[in-house]
């Protein structure tokens, strides 16, 4: 050490005032040992963010250099502070500083500006997207400097919007000032944890390695998912995280942060609660997935969706007894296009929700038509996605698509997987009851493959109970798949619900299903689905042989 250096260290811990130094963006350098005990931190090692609290908002273009505001000590008290800052020029070529005088306000004197202005997000107290520009440039001219790394995860909660409708906002802010808590924990003091907006946050840091990110990433997805308790709930949310580095994936802020975002997009469509790097690959499907967006939009206003139908056949007599509704892509361009391949976009974007709309009116109106022509009636299910089963307009839209059809509510079935009706169990029960009123039938799709929750499945006022394909693929070599089948068949009945299997697709699965009592059979045995017209002949034919 440097006799100018041990003078410095020396006048900080002997100085009676209390002193920041910082950088040009706002970021500390030093203080001074009467400044830890000022804001109360001297304990805590939490005087470099006080400090930084208070020297960014005071080297605001608003503050002039002058601030007051409350600074959350180390103690768990506010201060009331007053800071004056002023520049200290290094000379040709030297080191810019600032310096900040800091003192105990005036209880009769104004406050100058809040430090929420300035950076620093006032629910959580993590510094805000405005700061987090500036940490990640700042990031990354250090890194280019010394030849460095960088990453940058940015990180969303997954269904957080299911918190802040089951509990209130109120809880959902609780959340995350909780979950900003706990990011504070799994960071190094030279790391920076921002919240951006709502409920993503981000952290910025330099690595040795992109093994260093990996740790933190588990570390991150570890501490969040622990159950958080809320209005003596216990809550339990999970991260999605999406990782950029430099210099692997880019050249500049801009882009470290752009692809970042876009690894955060692929981890939430990958599953969610996981990290993911960003590629050159990931950033192709990303532009892929924007172009199919804009596609599916088109395609709404276009009307080239069509609805396919698959019939549901009398394990007994193989005669038409019912059919599921599900939706095709014709583009004028790649012709056919799965549901596989549009359904999780129209899902995520909201698209599912006029998209989902569209196909009930469509399959509504198709229904009565067929019964005005004569035919006899059957009763035809309509798939309800995650997103459509949360809206608050659901009811309204099946009132009023059975009001514009004149469809007798009988003779409509709403398929609804075992899984969104898990995560608000006593929300969906009351939404199914309301359906239920309407005199449609309800039925729980894939069961099996979710909760399997007999506690609640006695709740759920269904009609129906889909078994699986998974579970039926194998009935006549797998004894233990087979049993499983007989189990779900024999519990149906015992709740005295209709049973579907799906997946029927040899002449074995037919004859297991029919010995051990199972009511409908839909597969490909029978037949894949098919559009409309031909639809309408199998119904006019009544009886089914195997396809």
């Amino acid at each position: 050490m440097s006799d100018i250096q041990a003078l410095f260290d020396s006048l900080l811990e002997s100085t009676r005032d209390a002193v920041v130094f910082a950088g040009a963006d706002g970021k500390v350098v030093r203080v001074s040992k009467a400044f830890e005990v000022l804001a109360g931190c001297a304990a805590t090692g939490g005087a470099i963010l006080a400090g930084e609290r208070c020297m960014r908002a005071a080297m605001a273009p608003q503050a002039a250099g002058l601030w007051r505001g409350m600074v959350p000590g180390g103690d768990g008290r506010d201060r009331d502070l007053e800071v004056t800052v002023t520049p200290i020029d290094g000379g040709a070529g030297g080191l810019r500083l600032f310096l900040g005088m800091v003192r105990q306000a005036d209880s009769d004197s104004p406050p100058v500006s809040d430090p929420a202005h300035f950076g620093y997000d006032a629910l959580t107290g993590l510094p805000n997207r405005d700061l987090f520009v500036d940490r990640v440039h700042q990031a990354v001219l250090q890194a280019n400097r010394v030849g460095g790394s960088v990453a940058l995860m940015v990180m969303g909660l997954d269904r957080f919007t299911l918190v802040n409708d089951a509990l209130g906002h109120a809880a959902g802010d609780r959340l995350l000032v909780e979950v900003a808590r706990r990011l504070r924990i799994c960071v190094r003091e030279t790391d920076t944890a921002v919240r951006l907006d709502g409920d993503k946050f981000a952290l910025v840091m330099a690595i040795a390695s992109v093994d260093d990110s990996v740790i933190v990433a588990e570390k991150v997805l570890s501490v969040i998912k622990e159950p958080f308790t809320l209005d003596g709930e216990e809550v339990v949310v999970t991260f999605s995280i999406g990782i950029s580095v430099l210099p692997l994936d880019a050249e500049s802020d801009a882009q470290l942060t752009k692809h970042a975002e876009h690894a955060l997009h692929y981890a939430k469509i990958s599953g969610r609660n996981q990290y993911q790097f960003f590629s050159k690959d990931m950033n192709r499907r990303a532009r892929s997935r924007l172009e199919l967006e804009n596609r599916i939009r088109r395609a709404l206003v276009n009307e080239e969706f069509v609805v396919y139908y698959q019939p549901k056949v009398s394990a007994d007599s193989a005669a038409i007894v019912g059919a599921e509704a599900l939706v095709r892509w014709l583009d004028p361009e790649r012709g056919l296009i799965s549901p596989a391949e549009f359904i999780p976009v129209a899902e995520e974007t909201g698209q599912i929700e006029p998209l989902g709309a569209w196909v009930l009116a469509k399959t509504c109106e198709q229904n009565k038509a067929w019964q005005a022509a004569g035919l006899s009636p059957i009763k035809i299910s309509v798939n309800v996605s995650a997103r459509q089963f949360r809206s608050r307009t659901l009811i309204d839209t099946v009132v009023g698509v059975l009001k514009s059809t004149g469809l007798d509510p009988q003779w409509l079935e709403l398929e609804i997987t075992e899984s969104m009706l898990m995560n608000d169990v006593d929300t969906a029960v009351r939404k199914m009851k309301a359906l239920r009123d309407l005199g449609i039938g309800l039925s729980i799709d894939d069961f099996g493959t979710g909760y399997s929750s007999l506690s609640y499945l006695g709740r759920f006022p269904i009609t129906t109970l889909k078994i699986d394909r998974a579970f039926i693929a194998d009935v006549d070599t797998n004894p233990k798949t087979a049993e499983i089948a007989r189990a779900i068949i024999g519990l149906s009945r015992g709740l005295n619900l209709e049973v579907v299997a799906e997946g029927a697709e040899i002449l074995a699965h037919i004859r297991f299903l029919r010995t051990h009592g199972c009511d409908t059979v839909q597969g490909f045995y029978y037949s894949r689905p098919v559009p409309a017209d031909e639809f309408e002949k199998m119904i006019r034919k009544g009886v089914l042989e195997h396809g």
